[in-house]
Protein backbone atom coordinates (compact mmCIF):
# COMPACT_ATOMS: atom_id res chain seq x y z
CA UNK A 1 0.00 0.00 0.00
CA UNK A 2 1.12 3.54 -0.79
CA UNK A 3 -0.68 6.49 0.78
CA UNK A 4 -0.57 9.95 -0.76
CA UNK A 5 -0.83 13.27 1.09
CA UNK A 6 -0.29 16.80 -0.17
CA UNK A 7 -1.52 20.38 -0.24
CA UNK A 8 -1.99 20.19 -4.01
CA UNK A 9 -5.75 20.09 -4.30
CA UNK A 10 -6.47 18.88 -7.85
CA UNK A 11 -5.38 17.77 -10.48
CA UNK A 12 -1.67 17.45 -9.53
CA UNK A 13 -2.04 14.29 -7.40
CA UNK A 14 -3.15 12.40 -10.53
CA UNK A 15 0.27 12.94 -12.08
CA UNK A 16 1.95 11.47 -9.00
CA UNK A 17 -0.34 8.46 -9.16
CA UNK A 18 0.46 7.97 -12.82
CA UNK A 19 4.19 7.89 -12.10
CA UNK A 20 3.71 5.50 -9.19
CA UNK A 21 1.60 3.14 -11.27
CA UNK A 22 4.28 2.97 -13.96
CA UNK A 23 6.55 1.31 -11.39
CA UNK A 24 4.25 -0.68 -9.11
CA UNK A 25 0.74 -2.09 -8.91
CA UNK A 26 0.50 -1.22 -5.23
CA UNK A 27 -2.83 -0.16 -3.80
CA UNK A 28 -2.98 3.65 -3.66
CA UNK A 29 -4.88 5.42 -0.88
CA UNK A 30 -5.38 9.19 -0.66
CA UNK A 31 -5.06 10.58 2.85
CA UNK A 32 -5.73 14.19 1.87
CA UNK A 33 -4.71 16.65 -0.80
CA UNK A 34 -6.37 19.51 1.05
CA UNK A 35 -3.84 20.18 3.78
CA UNK A 36 -3.41 23.93 4.37
CA UNK A 37 -1.23 25.26 1.57
CA UNK A 38 2.49 25.31 2.44
CA UNK A 39 1.71 24.76 6.13
CA UNK A 40 4.29 22.18 7.16
CA UNK A 41 3.27 22.15 10.81
CA UNK A 42 -0.43 21.57 10.09
CA UNK A 43 0.38 18.69 7.77
CA UNK A 44 2.77 17.22 10.33
CA UNK A 45 0.01 17.33 12.96
CA UNK A 46 -2.58 15.63 10.77
CA UNK A 47 -0.16 12.97 9.55
CA UNK A 48 0.79 12.19 13.14
CA UNK A 49 -2.89 11.71 13.95
CA UNK A 50 -3.92 9.78 10.82
CA UNK A 51 -1.08 7.55 9.60
CA UNK A 52 -0.92 5.30 12.71
CA UNK A 53 -4.33 3.94 11.73
CA UNK A 54 -2.89 2.42 8.56
CA UNK A 55 -1.40 -1.05 8.24
CA UNK A 56 2.26 -1.18 7.13
CA UNK A 57 2.65 1.11 4.12
CA UNK A 58 4.82 3.53 2.23
CA UNK A 59 3.60 7.09 2.80
CA UNK A 60 4.21 9.69 0.09
CA UNK A 61 3.92 13.21 1.51
CA UNK A 62 4.35 16.48 -0.40
CA UNK A 63 3.85 19.71 1.52
CA UNK A 64 6.86 21.51 0.19
CA UNK A 65 7.21 25.30 0.31
CA UNK A 66 10.95 24.83 -0.33
CA UNK A 67 10.57 23.02 -3.66
CA UNK A 68 13.24 24.12 -6.12
CA UNK A 69 15.64 25.21 -3.36
CA UNK A 70 18.53 23.26 -1.91
CA UNK A 71 16.33 21.48 0.63
CA UNK A 72 16.96 17.75 0.67
CA UNK A 73 14.55 14.90 -0.02
CA UNK A 74 14.30 12.03 2.45
CA UNK A 75 12.91 8.58 3.07
CA UNK A 76 12.39 7.59 6.71
CA UNK A 77 12.10 4.05 8.01
CA UNK A 78 9.70 4.02 10.96
CA UNK A 79 8.70 0.65 12.36
CA UNK A 80 6.90 -1.23 9.60
CA UNK A 81 6.40 1.95 7.57
CA UNK A 82 8.46 4.17 5.28
CA UNK A 83 7.72 7.86 4.71
CA UNK A 84 8.94 9.74 1.63
CA UNK A 85 8.92 13.51 1.23
CA UNK A 86 10.80 16.79 1.58
CA UNK A 87 13.36 17.30 4.32
CA UNK A 88 11.44 20.07 6.09
CA UNK A 89 10.27 18.23 9.20
CA UNK A 90 6.81 17.34 7.92
CA UNK A 91 7.48 13.59 8.26
CA UNK A 92 9.09 13.50 11.70
CA UNK A 93 6.13 13.61 14.16
CA UNK A 94 4.33 10.81 12.30
CA UNK A 95 7.52 8.82 11.84
CA UNK A 96 8.21 8.79 15.56
CA UNK A 97 4.71 7.57 16.35
CA UNK A 98 4.91 4.89 13.66
CA UNK A 99 8.25 3.80 15.11
CA UNK A 100 6.65 3.45 18.52
CA UNK A 101 8.68 6.29 20.02
CA UNK A 102 6.50 9.39 19.93
CA UNK A 103 8.36 10.92 22.87
CA UNK A 104 11.84 10.62 21.36
CA UNK A 105 13.87 13.81 21.66
CA UNK A 106 15.68 15.16 18.64
CA UNK A 107 19.02 13.89 19.90
CA UNK A 108 17.61 10.37 20.20
CA UNK A 109 15.75 10.37 16.89
CA UNK A 110 18.10 7.91 15.18
CA UNK A 111 17.29 5.33 17.88
CA UNK A 112 13.66 5.23 16.71
CA UNK A 113 13.90 5.99 12.99
CA UNK A 114 16.35 5.68 10.10
CA UNK A 115 16.63 8.58 7.67
CA UNK A 116 17.91 8.31 4.08
CA UNK A 117 18.71 11.24 1.81
CA UNK A 118 17.50 11.01 -1.78
CA UNK A 119 19.69 12.50 -4.51
CA UNK A 120 17.80 14.14 -7.39
CA UNK A 121 20.23 16.22 -9.42
CA UNK A 122 18.45 15.47 -12.70
CA UNK A 123 14.86 16.11 -11.65
CA UNK A 124 12.78 17.02 -14.72
CA UNK A 125 11.13 19.96 -12.98
CA UNK A 126 12.18 22.36 -10.23
CA UNK A 127 8.56 22.95 -9.21
CA UNK A 128 7.00 19.46 -9.14
CA UNK A 129 9.22 17.15 -7.11
CA UNK A 130 6.07 15.29 -6.07
CA UNK A 131 5.89 13.88 -9.57
CA UNK A 132 9.57 13.74 -10.50
CA UNK A 133 11.32 12.79 -7.24
CA UNK A 134 8.97 11.60 -4.52
CA UNK A 135 6.52 9.52 -6.58
CA UNK A 136 9.13 7.31 -8.29
CA UNK A 137 11.03 6.99 -5.03
CA UNK A 138 7.94 5.93 -3.10
CA UNK A 139 7.09 3.36 -5.78
CA UNK A 140 10.52 1.74 -5.77
CA UNK A 141 10.80 1.83 -1.99
CA UNK A 142 7.41 0.15 -1.74
CA UNK A 143 8.56 -2.68 -3.99
CA UNK A 144 11.84 -3.15 -2.11
CA UNK A 145 10.25 -2.82 1.32
CA UNK A 146 7.52 -5.34 0.46
CA UNK A 147 10.08 -7.79 -0.93
CA UNK A 148 12.69 -7.84 1.84
CA UNK A 149 12.14 -4.96 4.26
CA UNK A 150 14.92 -2.79 2.87
CA UNK A 151 15.21 0.66 1.31
CA UNK A 152 17.02 0.55 -2.05
CA UNK A 153 20.36 2.37 -2.36
CA UNK A 154 19.27 4.03 -5.61
CA UNK A 155 16.08 4.90 -7.50
CA UNK A 156 16.10 4.53 -11.27
CA UNK A 157 15.90 7.94 -12.94
CA UNK A 158 16.17 9.83 -9.64
CA UNK A 159 19.44 9.14 -7.84
CA UNK A 160 21.12 7.52 -4.86
CA UNK A 161 19.44 6.84 -1.53
CA UNK A 162 21.96 7.20 1.29
CA UNK A 163 21.60 6.88 5.09
CA UNK A 164 22.11 10.18 6.89
CA UNK A 165 22.13 11.58 10.42
CA UNK A 166 21.47 15.12 9.20
CA UNK A 167 17.87 16.15 8.64
CA UNK A 168 15.43 18.92 9.49
CA UNK A 169 13.47 18.15 12.62
CA UNK A 170 10.08 19.45 13.69
CA UNK A 171 8.61 19.37 17.17
CA UNK A 172 5.04 20.50 17.72
CA UNK A 173 4.93 23.12 20.50
CA UNK A 174 4.18 22.13 24.09
CA UNK A 175 1.74 24.05 26.34
CA UNK A 176 2.94 25.85 29.48
CA UNK A 177 1.35 25.42 32.91
CA UNK A 178 0.81 28.78 34.64
CA UNK A 179 -0.64 27.99 38.07
CA UNK A 180 -4.34 27.28 37.54
CA UNK A 181 -4.10 28.11 33.84
CA UNK A 182 -2.55 26.64 30.71
CA UNK A 183 -0.95 28.74 28.00
CA UNK A 184 -1.35 26.89 24.73
CA UNK A 185 -1.44 27.45 21.01
CA UNK A 186 -3.82 26.71 18.17
CA UNK A 187 -2.15 24.03 16.08
CA UNK A 188 -4.69 23.77 13.28
CA UNK A 189 -8.23 24.74 12.33
CA UNK A 190 -10.19 21.95 10.67
CA UNK A 191 -12.80 22.31 7.93
CA UNK A 192 -15.58 22.70 10.51
CA UNK A 193 -13.82 25.69 12.05
CA UNK A 194 -12.81 23.77 15.18
CA UNK A 195 -9.68 25.38 16.64
CA UNK A 196 -7.50 22.48 17.79
CA UNK A 197 -4.98 23.44 20.45
CA UNK A 198 -1.91 21.73 21.85
CA UNK A 199 -3.48 21.67 25.33
CA UNK A 200 -3.99 18.07 26.51
CA UNK A 201 -7.59 17.08 27.03
CA UNK A 202 -7.10 15.83 30.56
CA UNK A 203 -7.09 19.43 31.83
CA UNK A 204 -10.87 19.52 31.31
CA UNK A 205 -11.54 16.46 33.47
CA UNK A 206 -14.17 17.19 36.10
CA UNK A 207 -14.75 20.75 34.91
CA UNK A 208 -18.05 22.27 33.78
CA UNK A 209 -16.56 25.60 32.72
CA UNK A 210 -13.23 27.18 31.83
CA UNK A 211 -12.17 30.70 30.92
CA UNK A 212 -10.59 31.07 27.49
CA UNK A 213 -8.69 34.33 27.20
CA UNK A 214 -10.90 35.68 30.00
CA UNK A 215 -14.25 34.52 28.63
CA UNK A 216 -16.34 31.87 30.43
CA UNK A 217 -16.91 28.84 28.20
CA UNK A 218 -18.75 25.56 28.98
CA UNK A 219 -16.49 22.49 29.11
CA UNK A 220 -18.50 19.64 27.59
CA UNK A 221 -18.08 16.18 26.12
CA UNK A 222 -20.43 16.67 23.16
CA UNK A 223 -21.56 19.61 21.04
CA UNK A 224 -25.20 18.83 21.75
CA UNK A 225 -24.80 19.64 25.44
CA UNK A 226 -25.04 23.35 24.61
CA UNK A 227 -27.54 25.32 22.48
CA UNK A 228 -26.88 25.93 18.80
CA UNK A 229 -24.47 28.83 18.39
CA UNK A 230 -22.99 28.41 21.90
CA UNK A 231 -19.22 28.56 22.38
CA UNK A 232 -17.66 25.50 23.99
CA UNK A 233 -14.44 23.74 24.90
CA UNK A 234 -14.20 20.00 24.42
CA UNK A 235 -11.70 17.21 23.82
CA UNK A 236 -11.37 16.13 20.19
CA UNK A 237 -10.65 12.66 18.86
CA UNK A 238 -6.94 13.56 18.86
CA UNK A 239 -7.02 14.01 22.64
CA UNK A 240 -6.43 17.79 22.65
CA UNK A 241 -8.67 20.64 23.75
CA UNK A 242 -10.72 22.18 20.94
CA UNK A 243 -12.40 25.59 20.92
CA UNK A 244 -15.65 25.11 19.08
CA UNK A 245 -19.18 26.35 18.47
CA UNK A 246 -22.19 24.07 18.27
CA UNK A 247 -23.12 24.23 14.57
CA UNK A 248 -20.78 27.15 14.01
CA UNK A 249 -17.13 28.00 13.55
CA UNK A 250 -14.94 28.10 16.63
CA UNK A 251 -12.11 29.96 14.91
CA UNK A 252 -14.41 32.86 14.06
CA UNK A 253 -16.12 32.96 17.45
CA UNK A 254 -12.90 32.87 19.44
CA UNK A 255 -11.06 35.05 16.91
CA UNK A 256 -8.15 32.65 16.49
CA UNK A 257 -6.20 30.97 13.73
CA UNK A 258 -3.34 28.48 13.57
CA UNK A 259 -0.36 29.76 15.51
CA UNK A 260 -2.34 31.99 17.87
CA UNK A 261 -1.78 31.76 21.62
CA UNK A 262 -4.67 30.89 23.95
CA UNK A 263 -4.86 30.96 27.75
CA UNK A 264 -7.24 28.53 29.40
CA UNK A 265 -8.01 29.19 33.07
CA UNK A 266 -9.17 26.06 34.86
Amino acid sequence: MITLSSDFGSPYPAAMKGVVLQRTDARLVDVSHAFPRQDVRAAAFWLREILPYFPPATHLVVVDPGVGTDRAAVAIEAGEHVLVGPDNGVLLPAARVLAGDAEAATSDADDAIRVHEISYENAASSTFHGRDVFAPTAAEIHESWAADGTVPDAVDGVGDVTPTDEFVDLDLPEPAIEGDAVRGEVLVVDDFGNAITNVPGYVLEGLDEVHVDGRAVPAVETFAEVPEGQWLATVGSHGNVELDVNRGRGDEAFGVEAGDSVRIEL
